[in-house]
């Protein structure tokens, strides 16, 4: 029986297999349903009821995200016939309106295509813009975002409770502009969505309370593709990881970029969304991860942000050089890392390893970091680099006759470290061996 009062959508995939998504025609102020049920039937109607009696509707023409262009939507069904003139359609629109690298537009131009299937998948990397000001950030995030799925437009300046009940209720691509802007609990919050938003089945819980003040927490759910823009970088590094980074401003302007945008761009942006939904009707239920396209000489985690837009890429010159910069940006973190402290006590310790059978005394771990300190750097102390080696490398310590050891069952978890933070091998206190596999990384970019 169905219910008398309708429940307003803007997209829904129903427990039959049923594909519903909201259209909103903003020339004609008008709002309906494409509908493709499991066996492939396409049809535009006002409601779509379930077997459970639910009758859907699509949100109001009037409503202020749709009217407002906050949420953009298909304005009907368009036309998909080949997938590869798709992407280089899209390809071809972002390439007028926005300067990019050759590579990361090709990137840019599938995450486009992955964020209409995103569903499909249970883990996602997102895209970011990173620049100072007047670089081009918010022209790419207007031009990319405007073809992604039911992108959701905000800035880092907006209050975060309706970026929560947005994301919860519409889902859809978060665009975000200004993400690196400092103010206390919003960037906090912010970054909770960020962390949890990679993930299916994370939600973001937060306190709220009914009509009679009882406690009653709600759970957001804040899984999918994202894009933003920011003029730094996040101090978290794992956050960090989950990023495919495009830095602007790094060369001069193409000549035929338009200063402003153009009528025509929400012209073509809004026929090309109108494709994509036809694509999604027609892949939604075929996409998915593919573990043959990870890429070898990454770490999980890069990987991890990375198969799901590789997975999509049927072009495999287009994934080897993809996976090129993936290596040449896991060669840069390690590179990175082979200078932190972490890796000038990982190598402090594996060289005392090397020296003697016996176990590491935090006194010969000490002696060692602070030999292989830079110029101008002071010493550090045994309780110190004791306190180190327990805290942020999490190795075992012990008293052995009156003194602090690493103990020697410490080795496996100590050559793990190394390895994870870019030292792979160790002689001696000074010798970093990252370079060594960051040349291995770059040659095999060059290669692909």
């Amino acid at each position: 029986m169905a219910t008398s009062k309708p429940t307003p959508i803007v997209s829904r995939v129903c427990e039959d297999g049923t594909l519903v998504e909201a259209l909103y025609d903003v020339l004609k102020s008008s709002t309906s349903l494409a509908i493709r049920t499991p066996d492939g039937r396409v049809s535009i109607e006002a409601s779509h009821t379930l077997q459970n009696g639910e009758r859907l509707v699509a949100y109001s023409p009037g409503n202020n995200l749709l009217s407002t262009g906050c949420v953009l939507l298909p304005a009907s069904l368009g036309d998909f016939e080949d997938k590869g003139d798709l992407v280089r359609d899209v390809q071809a629109f972002l390439h007028r309106y926005v300067d990019l690298s050759p590579v990361f537009e090709e990137i840019a131009a599938h995450y486009v295509l992955l964020t209409w299937v995103h569903d499909a998948f249970s883990e996602l990397g997102y895209l970011r813009f990173r620049g100072d000001y007047g670089t081009g950030k918010t022209r790419a995030l207007l031009a990319v975002g405007s073809v992604c799925y039911k992108p959701f437009f905000a800035s880092g300046a907006s209050t975060v409770s309706p970026i929560f009940h947005v994301l919860d209720a519409i889902g859809g691509t978060l665009v975000l502009d200004e993400a690196d802007l400092r103010f206390s609990d919003a960037t906090a919050d912010l970054t909770k969505i960020l962390n949890n938003g990679t993930v299916k089945g994370l939600p973001v819980l937060r306190t709220m309370s009914n009509r009679h003040r009882e406690l009653n927490p709600h759970a957001f759910r804040v899984f999918g593709p994202k894009l933003l823009g920011m003029r730094q970088s996040f101090a978290d590094k794992a956050l960090e990881s989950r990023f495919l980074t495009e830095e602007t401003g790094n060369r001069p302007l193409r000549s035929d970029i338009p200063i402003h945008l153009p009528v025509t761009l929400h012209d073509e942006a809004r026929a090309l969304r109108n494709r994509l939904l036809a694509w999604r009707f027609h892949a939604r239920y075929t996409a998915g991860p593919d573990p043959s396209r990870l890429v070898s000489g990454v770490e999980p985690r890069r990987n991890q942000t990375a198969l799901a837009l590789l997975s999509i890429i049927d072009d495999p010159t287009v994934r080897e050089r993809i996976a090129s910069e993936l290596v040449g940006e896991e060669a840069r973190v390690l590179n990175e890392r082979a200078s932190s402290v972490e890796a000038t006590m990982l190598r402090a310790l594996q060289g005392a390893l090397e020296a003697s059978s016996d176990p590491v005394t935090i006194a010969d771990a000490t002696r060692r970091f602070n030999a292989s300190q830079a110029e101008g750097e002071g010493p550090v102390s045994n309780k110190w680099a004791g306190w180190f080696i327990r805290t942020k490398l999490r190795l075992r310590t012990q008293r052995l006759r009156g003194v602090y050891v690493v103990p020697r069952s410490e080795t496996r978890a100590i050559t793990t470290l190394a390895a994870r933070f870019g030292v792979a091998h160790a002689t001696d206190v000074g010798d970093v061996t990252a370079v060594g596999f960051a040349r291995e990384a770059r040659s095999y970019a060059q290669g692909a």
